[in-house]
């Protein structure tokens, strides 16, 4: 969505930027932050961040997801997404279909950049599964590339509740596994189309990279 792009697809600024939402920014979008940069951020052209629709400004993740993460994630605080951080965005993912309406609905021009996080692991996948090809250029270039074919593969999936990661907010230990497996295997996905059968990186680092 930034107004400048490069021929690759690579904003001007030189840096892809995904930002990942959900409701209070304490549960889901953190852990999916973490989990993309891990994957992600080794690249020097991506950059990773998250917001919450009702953001709970300034608390750190929650103690139930930190429990399952394994770490509290270094100097985290939620923020309140809005209009400008939206436009920002190269790509958003929200955690449910009602929270992508929500962001679209606010700021329209975003349609097309915004997706469930499910929604857009099973999008690249056709998009890898039709051979489309993203080229060999950096990560960064090659996810922007994804980003802008994914779209195309809509209207040959049905969308529906497996689109959505539930909320495991003061759930039991169970449900925020739940939504942090449901968010890795997404991440496994998008990393699969992205280079193939090569490892997810593990969280351990994720933070400081």
């Amino acid at each position: 969505m930034n107004a400048r792009e490069s021929l690759t697809g690579v904003p001007a600024t030189g840096r892809f930027s995904v930002l990942v939402v959900c409701t209070a920014n304490i549960c889901r979008s953190p852990a999916a932050e973490v989990e993309l940069r891990s994957a992600l951020v080794p690249s020097p052209d991506v950059v990773v961040s998250s917001a919450g629709l009702r953001a709970r400004v300034g608390e750190p993740v929650d103690p139930g997801m930190v429990a399952v993460l394994g770490r509290e994630p270094e100097g985290f605080a939620a923020r309140q997404v809005g209009p400008a951080i939206v436009r920002d965005a190269d790509l958003v993912l929200t955690m449910t279909r009602d929270q992508r309406s929500a962001i679209v609905g606010a700021v329209p021009a975003a349609v097309r950049s915004t997706f469930t996080l499910r929604e857009f692991a099973a999008l690249v996948g056709l998009a890898s599964e039709h051979g489309t090809d993203i080229g060999q250029g950096t990560k960064g270039e090659r996810l922007a590339a994804l980003a802008a074919v994914a779209p195309r593969f809509r209207s040959v999936r049905a969308a529906g509740d497996h689109d959505d990661i539930e909320d495991p907010f003061g759930g039991s230990r169970q449900d925020y596994s739940r939504a942090l497996e449901e968010i890795r295997a997404s991440v496994a996905d998008v990393v699969t189309a992205l280079e193939g059968d090569r490892v997810v990186p593990s969280f351990a680092d994720a933070w400081s990279a």
